[in-house]
C-alpha cells in the first residue's frame, strides 16, 4: 500500500487528527521538503517512534504500550506521526503470549485511532489470545476509533479516571480535488467502470461519492459487528448506545457500555498479578439507561442480528441525548401515543395474568377463595398460584385421609353427634366437599362449618 493509497483509504480516527496527518503528507506528496527538525521542535518530541517492547511487571504481568496513531507498518508516516504499527504490535503481543514469564497481559493504550488496514486482524488476534492468557486494556488518555476496535477485544476495558476519552466508533474517508494544484494537461485511459470513479484529478461525482460511501459503510459495519461480538451484545445495541461517532468521557463511557471500570494502571497490574483468573472471563457490556427512557437495547442481549447501516438515534439537540422530559415537550403527540400503548399493554398483561391464575382452579374445586385472593394481588403468577393451590389441596386431602382412618363417625363439636343418627365418615366427607364447592371455601373450613372436628 502506497502512502497516497493510505491517505485516501478508510480511517477509524479522530477527524482532526486525520486532517493534521493529511496536511503533513500533502506537503510531502507535492514534492515539498518536510523540515523534520522544525516538526520535532513544534511537536516537542523526537520523531523516531520505535514500538516499545513489552515489560514484565511483578507477578508475571506483561505490559504492552500502544501509543499514537495506528498504522499498518513502519515508514515515514510512523516517524512523523508518532505511530504504533500493527506490524510491530503483532510481534510484541505474540511474544508476550508465548513468554512463560507472563501469566497475563495489559495493553496500555493511548491512541486516537488510525488507518483500518490490518486492524480487524490484530483485534481478532487479541480476542483469540485473551482466551488463552488473560488480556485486559487500560487507557490513561484516549481510546478512540481503531484504538477501541482493538481495545474491545480484550477481556475487559478500564480507564484511569473520569477525564479519559473513549469511543468515536465511526469511519471516515476523504476525497481532495484542487483544480489549481496542477496546470498541466493529463489524459487518463482506463478500463472498468469504477477504475477512476473517485479520481483526485477531477471533482467527485455523485456516483463516485456513492462508491466511497459504500466502502465506508462496509468498514463501519465490520467495526460495529466486531465490537458487538467482543463485548457480548448485539450490533443493534452497539448502534443504539456506542457507535454514533461520539467520544465519551469517564462515567459516560461506562454508561454507554464501552468501559468496565476505573482503575490506575498500577492497581490493575496488581490485581492481575494477584489473581489473573479473575480477568480470564470476558466482561459483557452493561448499558445504563437514563430514568424515564425505555430502551430496547437494555438488559440481556437478544439474538444477534448484525446490521450494516447506523440506525438513527433520537437527540434533543446536537449533543445531548433525548430525555423523558424533552421527549414529552418536543413530541407531545408521539409521547401520548407511546404512553397510551404502554398503559394498554400493561392492562392487557394484567388481565392475562388474572385469567391464568383463575384457570388454575379448573378441575380442582374448593379453592375459589384462595384463587381470588391470588388473582387480584397484582403479582402472583399462574405458576405460583398452582403451587399454592396444590399445597391447599394436599392439606385438604390429608385431613380427609385422617378422617377415613377412623372407623367411627366424625365427632361433632362438644362431643355429641350432630344428629340422633350419626352420619358415617364417608357421608360427612361428602357433605363437607359439597359445601366447599357450593360456598367456594376449602375443605377444612367446610368441615368446621358443619361442626365436624378436623
Amino acid at each position: 500500500m502506497t502512502l497516497i493509497d493510505l491517505l485516501r483509504s478508510a480511517w477509524a480516527i479522530q477527524p482532526d487528527k486525520l486532517l493534521e496527518i493529511q496536511a503533513i503528507y500533502n506537503t510531502h506528496l507535492r514534492g515539498e521538503k518536510i523540515d523534520l527538525d522544525a516538526l520535532e521542535a513544534r511537536l516537542g518530541r523526537p520523531l523516531a517512534n520505535d514500538q516499545k517492547e513489552y515489560e514484565i511487571a511483578d507477578g508475571g504481568v506483561a505490559v504492552l504500550t500502544i501509543d499514537g496513531v495506528i498504522a499498518p507498518k513502519a515508514n515515514l508516516f510512523t516517524r512523523v506521526s508518532g505511530s504504533a504499527t500493527i506490524e510491530a504490535l503483532t510481534e510484541q503481543l505474540q511474544g508476550a503470549a508465548e513468554d512463560p514469564r507472563a501469566r497475563s497481559i495489559v495493553l496500555a493504550m493511548d491512541t486516537p485511532g488510525g488507518n483500518v488496514f490490518r486492524v480487524p486482524a490484530f483485534a481478532a488476534l487479541v480476542h483469540t489470545l485473551a482466551q488463552q492468557k488473560p488480556i485486559v486494556v487500560h487507557s490513561a488518555g484516549m481510546l478512540a476509533s481503531a484504538g477501541y476496535w482493538i481495545g474491545a477485544a480484550g477481556n475487559g476495558v478500564y480507564i484511569n479516571d473520569t477525564m479519559v476519552q473513549v469511543g468515536s466508533i465511526g469511519v471516515v474517508a476523504t476525497h481532495t480535488y484542487n483544480p489549481r494544484a496542477d496546470t498541466s494537461v493529463k489524459t487518463e485511459i482506463t478500463a472498468g467502470k469504477y477504475k477512476r470513479i473517485a479520481s483526485s484529478d477531477a471533482p467527485l461525482s455523485a456516483e463516485g461519492q456513492a462508491v466511497l460511501q459504500a466502502d465506508v459503510d462496509y468498514v463501519y459495519s465490520e467495526f460495529v459487528n466486531d465490537v458487538a461480538r467482543f463485548r457480548g451484545v448485539t450490533s443493534e445495541q452497539v448502534l443504539e448506545h456506542m457507535a454514533d461517532g461520539r467520544v465519551f468521557r469517564g462515567q459516560q463511557a461506562i454508561d454507554a457500555g464501552l468501559v468496565d471500570g476505573v482503575s490506575t494502571l498500577d492497581a490493575l497490574v496488581e490485581s492481575m498479578a494477584t489473581d489473573p483468573a479473575k480477568h480470564a472471563k470476558r466482561r459483557k457490556a452493561v448499558f445504563a439507561v437514563p430514568a424515564g427512557k425505555p430502551s430496547k437495547g437494555a438488559g440481556a442481549a437478544p439474538e444477534d442480528k448484525p446490521t450494516n447501516r447506523e440506525k438513527g438515534k433520537a437527540m434533543s439537540d446536537g449533543n445531548q441525548p433525548l430525555t423523558r422530559a424533552s421527549f414529552e415537550q418536543e413530541h407531545a403527540a408521539l409521547f401520548a401515543q407511546v404512553r397510551s400503548e404502554f398503559v394498554t399493554l400493561g392492562a392487557t398483561q394484567e388481565l392475562q395474568r388474572v385469567q391464568a391464575v383463575l384457570a388454575v382452579g379448573d378441575g380442582l374445586p374448593g379453592h375459589e377463595k384462595l384463587l381470588n385472593a391470588l388473582a387480584f394481588d397484582g403479582k402472583t403468577t399462574a405458576a405460583d398460584a398452582a403451587g399454592k393451590v396444590l399445597a391447599a389441596e394436599k392439606e385438604a386431602r390429608a385431613a380427609a385421609a385422617k378422617a377415613h382412618a377412623d372407623d367411627a363417625p366424625l365427632a361433632a363439636k362438644g362431643g355429641a353427634a350432630p344428629s340422633d343418627k350419626p352420619k358415617t365418615k364417608t357421608e360427612q366427607v361428602a357433605e363437607a366437599q359439597a359445601l366447599a364447592k357450593e360456598k367456594g371455601i376449602d375443605f377444612v373450613a367446610a368441615l368446621k362449618q358443619l361442626g365436624y372436628a378436623s
